[in-house]
């Protein structure tokens, strides 16, 4: 056979269960899988005021900041002093998930995946902002904390990682897009486990001056994910993990299921470099493939958690991609942003842990934020808490800038 490898190992393998066997997340809510979800589904809002930041001059005084976070408690004073906070997010996140999988990581056949939208943005901005204002040169490790890809190397490094390891930059999506990709590799047979992981700190001037000229950041500082007065998206950051594993993988150190990877998938608009095709054509078209790929239909939904980052044109996109799929279905939406604020590349990952949790403990975490219908957008929104309901099937959309879009979808184990 042409897709078989020497030991008889098929490339092509689409019909093999992938499996969630950990999870982990740095978040503005809580450190760690258990203390994210208890805040999710108790609506604790994780957007304040920025600290250790001057904002005096910035249009934008709030944010969803990861706080008490001390990496010294999860890191060597080495690894603290290499890893950018973003890398430290990824980096702790990914420690939890290894440690709830128990995989074994140190082979050949264990790969990893890397997301982030903006990488080293911040020691960017500082690097040149101290050269400019007292002459300070940039220091020997500036390069490494910059480069996105440090990351999972220095994640593999410390793990004996061996397989696979890629790093993916599209925009907000790049979280789901990771999964995306993992999941390839598994199932072409490059590897039969995957760490997945993604981190996000960009909360910095330039970025919050950018974004507030572009009119996509909420001047009020509050996140209300389709609500008729939303006002734009307020920023977040943390990190999120899984880990992925085909069947061989997971029985050979009998490990648990925590949830199954149905289908996912990857597209673009082809519309705008920074504005959603209106009509939501290429974010239904995803969905769609996702669906295809996890062979089921839409009213096998029974959670969606929605990209919702409260901008204006951001949310009627969505809804128009929903109605496309779910027409008349009322499948269940929230969108988790009202209470974290916008990861960016970090929320593809710790929105679909949401979504694991969901089916797991069949509660949808509540829309934050929301009171009033905009009747541009009437998504049938989870405005509270529900509980006790049986979800067997979440799917979790991760839309970013140059019309990016990520779709996947997860089922009981």
């Amino acid at each position: 056979c042409l897709h078989c490898l020497p030991k008889g190992r098929c490339l092509i393998s689409m019909n093999d269960n992938i499996y969630i066997s950990g999870m982990g997340a740095v978040t503005p809510v809580g450190i760690g899988t258990d203390a994210y979800w208890n805040s999710l589904v108790a609506g604790h809002c994780g957007i304040r005021e920025i600290e250790d930041l001057d904002t005096t001059d910035l249009p934008v005084k709030r944010a969803g900041q990861v706080r008490d976070f001390h990496p010294k408690d999860y890191l060597s004073m080495k690894l603290v002093q290499d890893l950018e906070p973003y890398m430290q997010y990824a980096y702790v996140s990914a420690l939890e998930a290894a440690q709830q999988s128990g995989l074994n990581l140190a082979s050949d056949r264990v790969g990893i995946v890397m997301g982030s939208a903006l990488s080293g943005i911040c020691i960017i901005g500082d690097t040149n902002r101290q050269m400019a204002e007292n002459g300070k040169a940039a220091g020997p490790k500036f390069l490494t904390k910059a480069m996105g890809n440090i990351a999972a190397a220095q994640f593999s490094i410390q793990h004996k990682i061996q397989g696979p390891s890629l790093t993916v930059s599209t925009a907000c999506s790049s979280g789901g897009d990771a999964v995306k990709i993992a999941s390839m590799l598994i199932r072409t047979g490059c590897a039969d486990a995957m760490v997945v992981m993604a981190g996000e700190a960009a909360i910095c001037s330039p970025l919050i001056q950018s974004l507030t000229k572009t009119g996509a950041l909420s001047r009020t500082g509050e996140s209300l994910p389709f609500d008729l007065h939303r006002n734009g998206f307020v920023l977040g950051e943390g990190g999120g993990a899984i880990i992925l594993e085909n069947d061989a993988s997971l029985q050979r150190h009998h490990g648990t299921a925590l949830a199954r990877l149905m289908g996912c998938a990857n597209n673009t608009d082809a519309f705008n470099p920074v504005s959603p095709d209106p009509e939501g054509t290429g974010a239904a078209a995803c969905m769609r493939l996702a669906l295809r790929e996890a062979q089921i239909e839409p009213d096998q939904i029974g959670y969606l958690n929605a990209h919702g980052t409260a901008t204006k044109m951001g949310d009627i996109a969505e809804y128009y991609a929903m109605k496309q799929i779910f027409g008349d279905i009322p499948v269940k939406v929230s969108s988790t942003k009202g209470i974290t604020g916008h990861m960016m590349g970090a929320g593809g990952i710790t929105e679909l842990i949401a979504c694991v949790k969901a089916v797991e403990t069949g509660m949808i975490p509540p829309n934050v934020g929301f009171s009033d219908t905009d009747p541009d957008c009437p998504v049938n929104v989870s405005a509270a808490c529900q509980t006790g309901l049986d979800i067997q099937v979440a799917m979790s959309n991760a839309l970013g800038f140059g019309g990016q879009n990520s779709c996947v979808i997860i089922g009981r184990a």
